[in-house]
């Protein structure tokens, strides 16, 4: 998720309609930051033990995407790219983002092209996952890709790619041996390897 654009000012907008969730109550929600992805809140709550409490929430406003390209011969095919806020360069499968009011299968399909080049024929939605849901909404869906058709990378600014080919099989195995740390990517190949074993 590229941030290149000028961020949009905060709302700052207040609320102080109390809101059960759970066993949650939301006292105040206050929209501290705002741009064209991400929401900031700062909420006043009362816990499950109606103790006082404070909230920070991340709001996204799109939804994440992973693919997982398989071609005719078993291979996948990762991404590579140096990640600012790790500041660590990373392997992950190919993503992006849906923003709302966007199907989530077109998303994927722009997404893969832009980064590997590819095309595919076979679409199937695998998993829905939520990432550290502690602090963030976020949802990601992961889609498995197959009948691949190479093409052109269309990669954005903010995108400096390499593309690997390998086995699924050592893509998995480098998740076991901590090469692969993205959360969607972990989630994604994992579920294709136990899939694969039932």
């Amino acid at each position: 998720m590229s941030e290149t654009k000028k961020p949009d000012s905060a709302s700052n907008s207040a609320s102080s309609e109390v809101l059960q969730i759970g066993p949650w109550r939301r006292l105040t929600s206050e929209c501290r930051y705002e741009n064209p992805w991400i929401q900031v809140f700062h909420e006043d709550v009362l816990t499950p033990a109606s103790t006082p409490g404070i909230y920070g929430r991340v709001h996204f406003k799109g939804t994440a995407i992973g693919i997982v390209p398989i071609d005719d011969e078993g291979y996948t095919y990762l991404v590579g790219q140096y990640r600012y806020t790790l500041d660590e360069y990373s392997w992950e499968i190919p993503m992006g983002g849906c923003p709302a009011g966007e199907q989530p299968i077109n998303a994927a399909k722009r997404e893969l092209q832009e980064e590997t080049g590819f095309t595919a024929d076979h679409w199937q939605e695998i998993q829905t996952l939520h990432t550290s849901n502690s602090i963030t909404d976020e949802k990601g869906l992961v889609f498995l890709a197959k009948g691949l058709t190479a093409g052109e990378m269309a990669l954005e600014d903010s995108e400096d790619i390499t593309v690997k080919r390998l086995p699924l099989k050592e893509a998995v195995l480098w998740v076991l041996d901590g090469k692969i740390t993205d959360a969607i990517s972990v989630a994604a190949l994992l579920y294709l390897a136990v899939s694969e074993n039932r």
